[in-house]
C-alpha cells in the first residue's frame, strides 16, 4: 500500500476533523464518538478480517475505514456516512492513495450507518460489526444519571463488552446491569444494529451471535 494506517493516524487534518466532529456530537448530547471509539472500531475491523484469513492489504483498509468512518459528523449527524465518504475521498485523494483502495474505503464508510448500511464488501462488513458492537459504559458523557436518556442507560448498564472472533462465528458477549437497564430497552435500541451485524457476518461467511449475562440471545 502506498498509504498506510500509520499515515492516516499521523495526518493533522484527519485528527482535526475527528475532534471537531465529536465536538458537534457533544453539543447534540450523543455518546462518545472521538478517538477511543474510532481506535476501537479500527482495531476490531482489522482484527476481524485478519482472523478470518483476509489479506493484510484488506486488513489495513479496514483499519483505515474504521478510523475515518465518523468524520462526516463534522458536517451533520444526518447522513454522516455519506458526508464522511465524500470527505474521506478528498482526504485520501490528496494523499495520493491508490484509486482502488480509495474506492474500497469510501464504499465502506458510506455503507456503515444503520439507516443505509449494507455489507457491500468485506471491509464494509467488518466496519459495520466493529462499529455496531461498540457498546460500553465509558461512551456515556452525561454525568447525571437522573438525566440519562435510553441511549445513556443502555450504554452505562454495560459493565463488560467483548467481541470474540473465530473462523465460524463472531460473538458479542455483554454483561449488563439490569438494575439500570432492562433487556427490553437494550433491544429497543440495538435490535436493528444486531440484525445488521448478522447480515454483515453472513457476508463474511460466518455467523453472528449475541450473549447477554451468559444467555445466548441470537
Amino acid at each position: 500500500m502506498n498509504i498506510t494506517f500509520e499515515d492516516i493516524k499521523a495526518n493533522k487534518d484527519i485528527k482535526t476533523y475527528i475532534t471537531k466532529a465529536d465536538e458537534s456530537l457533544v453539543a447534540l448530547g450523543y455518546t462518545e464518538h472521538s478517538f477511543p471509539h474510532v481506535h476501537k472500531v479500527s482495531e476490531l475491523a482489522g482484527r476481524i478480517l485478519h482472523l478470518l484469513g483476509y489479506s493484510e492489504h484488506q486488513v489495513e483498509l479496514a483499519r483505515i475505514a474504521g478510523y475515518l468512518h465518523d468524520i462526516g459528523n463534522v458536517v451533520n449527524r444526518v447522513d454522516h456516512a455519506q458526508s464522511g465518504a465524500v470527505m474521506a475521498f478528498r482526504l485520501l485523494d490528496r494523499m495520493n492513495m491508490d484509486s482502488d483502495d480509495i474506492a474500497t474505503v469510501v464504499t465502506a464508510i458510506g455503507n456503515h450507518d444503520e439507516s443505509t448500511a449494507f455489507p457491500v464488501n468485506p471491509v464494509a462488513a467488518a466496519l459495520i460489526i466493529a462499529d455496531k458492537t461498540d457498546v460500553r459504559r465509558s461512551r456515556v458523557r452525561n454525568r447525571s444519571q437522573a438525566q440519562f436518556d435510553i441511549h445513556d442507560r443502555v450504554n452505562y448498564s454495560v459493565t463488560s463488552s467483548k467481541v470474540h472472533v473465530t473462523k465460524d462465528d463472531i460473538c458479542l458477549s455483554l454483561t449488563i446491569d439490569t438494575a439500570g437497564c432492562t433487556l427490553m430497552e437494550y433491544f429497543e435500541i440495538f435490535l436493528g444494529r444486531m440484525m445488521l451485524c448478522r447480515k454483515a457476518a453472513e457476508a463474511l461467511n460466518v455467523s453472528f451471535s449475541l450473549i447477554i449475562n451468559g444467555q445466548q440471545m441470537m
